[in-house]
């Protein structure tokens, strides 16, 4: 393993926690940067699973469990792809053990989870990065720097949307649209990948003003949000997360002073997947800017992966640090209180003594306090 503050550009040694679906998407990026790094071991308490996995990525290494693991290995990099809940506790084992971690998404279930993971990390030589693959395709590098540059004007108007599609049947695994488990619906499940990238680019936010609820699928948490979001340099974004639309995107605009700057995908963008409408008279001006960036990656787990191996080699924390993705979380809790209490939550609010500091749901979410039962809602 690299000690901290050296250069090392070995191939990294990855552990990967939990091999389900996610797991797979993550193998196979590692795969394609087989240069840099490689898949030591893999954990998972189910056999059926694990074995072929293992067996599909040259894996030479298997363990039932993570204490298991770390018994025998010290990987340069965990990576945990297992359900939610269990994000913080395995991470904080994987610290004190003075190791770094890649965690999918959500990091944490509450922001009280997040700061205690911070605190781990304080007291660790290991450091915490979480999976916002979004952050680092081209695309999102070159807008960050036009906008840190001011090469487009003051930013006006936003838009954030997540307008996902699953059916009845995807709530059949057990955790699945539960708080204790999953923590929350989309979103924090999915919409967060947005509303990171949105944040990326805009700033810190400000105030939000939300609604949520739970109109049609089986799920304790929500299958729809909304919201609108104020943020400290004057934009206004409206964001949407929904599990309830069969056409299916991801968009997000941003309107400026001289553009409006557009992306729709679905799960990873490329360059293609961007476009720029200058305002009358600053096309030469937004052209120019727009050369000044990065172009040719899509956004997506190889991106990060190689970032973070770029910081492992250099010997300095990855990218998505705690720090830099607690304003996301901090948003997704926003959006949560607001919409549960029914009125604007300011950045800094939500605190130790808060019920939405430990808890997404809080103060309870008031269809679960209904007479419509989980399994009645069609």
């Amino acid at each position: 393993m690299q000690t901290a503050g050296t250069s090392d550009s070995r191939p990294r040694e990855i552990a990967i926690v939990g091999t389900g679906g996610i797991a797979q998407i993550h193998a196979g990026d590692i795969a394609r940067l087989a240069d840099r790094a490689q898949i030591v071991a893999a954990v998972d308490p189910d056999p059926a699973r694990l074995e072929p996995f293992a067996s599909a990525w040259w894996v030479p290494r298997t363990y039932p469990d993570l204490a298991a693991m770390l018994e025998k290995e010290r990987p340069d990099l965990v990576d945990l792809c297992t359900p939610p809940a269990l994000h913080s506790a395995q991470a904080k084992i994987c610290l004190e053990r003075g190791l770094t971690v890649l965690c999918e998404k959500p990091p944490t279930l509450s922001l009280a989870e997040l700061d205690d993971l911070a605190a781990a990390e304080a007291a660790s030589a290991g450091r915490f990065a979480a999976v916002f693959q979004h952050r680092f395709g081209s695309g999102a590098q070159t807008l960050r720097h036009l906008v840190q540059h001011g090469r487009l004007g003051v930013p006006t108007v936003a838009v954030c949307n997540t307008l996902w599609y699953r059916p009845d049947g995807h709530f059949s695994v057990p955790w699945r649209g539960t708080w204790e488990i999953e923590g929350g619906g989309p979103t924090l499940g999915y919409g967060i990948h947005q509303m990171d990238l949105m944040l990326s680019i805009l700033g810190p936010w400000h105030q939000v003003t939300a609604v949520a609820d739970r109109k049609a699928r089986p799920t304790d948490t929500e299958d729809v949000s909304a919201a609108i979001v104020t943020f400290d340099n004057g934009a206004v974004a409206t964001v949407i997360n929904s599990l309830l639309s069969p056409r299916e995107t991801s968009y997000l605009r941003f309107d400026f002073a001289d553009a409006t700057v557009e992306l729709e995908h679905l799960y990873g963008y490329a360059d293609a997947d961007w476009s720029v409408t200058a305002v009358p008279g600053r096309e030469d001006s937004v052209a120019a800017a727009l050369n000044e960036g990065p172009t040719g990656l899509p956004s997506g787990h190889a991106a990060q992966l190689s970032a973070v191996f770029d910081a492992l080699d250099a010997g300095q924390a990855p990218p998505a640090s705690l720090a830099e993705i607690r304003p996301t979380m901090e948003l997704v809790t926003a959006i949560y209180a607001s919409a549960f209490t029914g009125r604007p939550v300011t950045a800094g609010e939500i605190g130790p003594g808060s019920p939405f500091y430990d808890r997404l749901d809080g103060t309870g979410a008031p269809w679960l306090t209904s007479s419509t039962p989980r399994e009645n809602v069609t």
